[in-house]
C-alpha cells in the first residue's frame, strides 16, 4: 500500500493540485503572477547567477524530457547503442547540473547575504528555495554517484527500463507502481522532490516560467518628446511654453500706477 501511493497516488495528487492551482492562481492573482525581481536591491551577483540557473535550467529540462519520453527501443532503432546513449546523457547532464547548482547557490547566497534582498523574501519563496534545493541537490546526487563516477559498479543505471516506462505509464492512467520498486533510492527520493515541486508550484514565484512576453511584440509605441532645444525644437503652441515663475509674471505684468 505505501509503494502503491508513493508511486501511484502522490503523483496524481500533486499533478492534480497543479493544474487546480494554475486556474486558481490566474483567475485570483494575476497581478501577483510574476518573478517578484529583487533586481532593484542588487543587481551584480545576479547578473552572474540568474543567467547561469537558468540556462542550464533550460537544458536540464530537454534532458529529462528526452530520457522519460523516448523509449530505449526508439534510439536503438536510430542506431544508438546503449553505452553511446548513455554518455550523451550523462556528459552534457552533468555539465547542466553543475551549473544549475553553481546558479541556485549564488542565488540563495545573494538572498541570505544582501539584507534588502532578504527582507524582500516571503514565506513562499522560502519553502520554494528549501523544495527546490532539494529537487536539484538528490537529481544531481544521483547523476553523479551513478551515472558519472558509477560508485554502485554497474555501468550506469539505465533508467529507460524502470522509471521511463513508469512515468509514461503513469500519464496514461496506467499505474505501474512495481516499476519502481527496484529503482535506486537516489533516484526515487529525486522523483518525490519532483512531484512535491509540481505540488507548490502555483502557489510560488515558480509561476512566471509560464509567462512570456508575447504582448511585447503587439504593444503600442511609448513616444518620449523633450523639451530641449538642444535635441528637439521648441514647438510654439501654448501647451509647449515654458512655465514662468511668480517673479516673472510680477516683473513682467506690473499694473501701471496710475491704473
Amino acid at each position: 500500500m505505501f509503494n502503491n501511493f508513493l508511486w501511484g497516488a502522490f503523483p496524481w495528487l500533486a499533478i492534480a493540485v497543479f493544474f487546480v492551482g494554475i486556474f486558481w492562481r490566474w483567475r485570483s492573482d494575476q497581478f501577483g503572477w510574476t518573478t517578484h525581481s529583487s533586481q532593484i536591491y542588487e543587481s551584480k551577483l545576479l547578473r552572474l547567477s540568474s543567467p547561469l540557473f537558468h540556462w542550464g535550467m533550460v537544458f536540464v529540462v530537454i534532458g529529462h524530457l528526452m530520457g522519460l519520453a523516448f523509449p530505449k527501443s526508439w534510439t536503438q532503432a536510430v542506431g544508438i547503442s546503449d553505452h553511446a546513449y548513455h554518455l550523451l546523457a550523462t556528459i552534457p547532464g552533468s555539465i547542466a547540473a553543475l551549473a544549475v547548482l553553481l546558479g541556485f547557490a549564488g542565488l540563495l547566497y545573494r538572498r541570505l547575504k544582501n539584507r534588502s534582498v532578504f527582507l524582500s523574501t516571503s514565506t513562499s519563496d522560502k519553502v520554494m528555495y528549501a523544495l527546490l534545493g532539494l529537487a536539484l541537490v538528490s537529481g544531481s546526487f544521483a547523476t553523479f554517484t551513478l551515472q558519472l563516477f558509477d560508485l554502485a559498479g554497474t555501468g550506469g543505471y539505465d533508467y529507460r527500463e524502470t522509471i521511463s516506462p513508469w512515468l509514461r505509464q503513469l500519464l496514461i492512467f496506467n499505474i505501474q507502481p512495481d516499476l519502481m520498486a527496484g529503482a535506486p533510492w537516489q533516484f526515487k527520493v529525486h522523483v518525490l522532490c519532483g512531484f512535491t515541486i509540481i505540488a507548490v508550484w502555483p502557489f510560488t514565484r515558480l509561476v512566471h516560467a509560464f509567462s512570456a512576453p508575447v504582448g511585447y511584440v503587439t504593444r503600442p509605441y511609448v513616444v518620449y518628446r523633450s523639451r530641449d532645444e538642444r535635441t528637439t525644437p521648441m514647438r510654439s503652441t501654448t501647451a509647449w511654453e515654458p512655465i514662468r515663475s511668480n517673479r516673472k509674471q510680477l516683473e513682467g505684468e506690473t499694473p501701471s500706477h496710475g491704473a
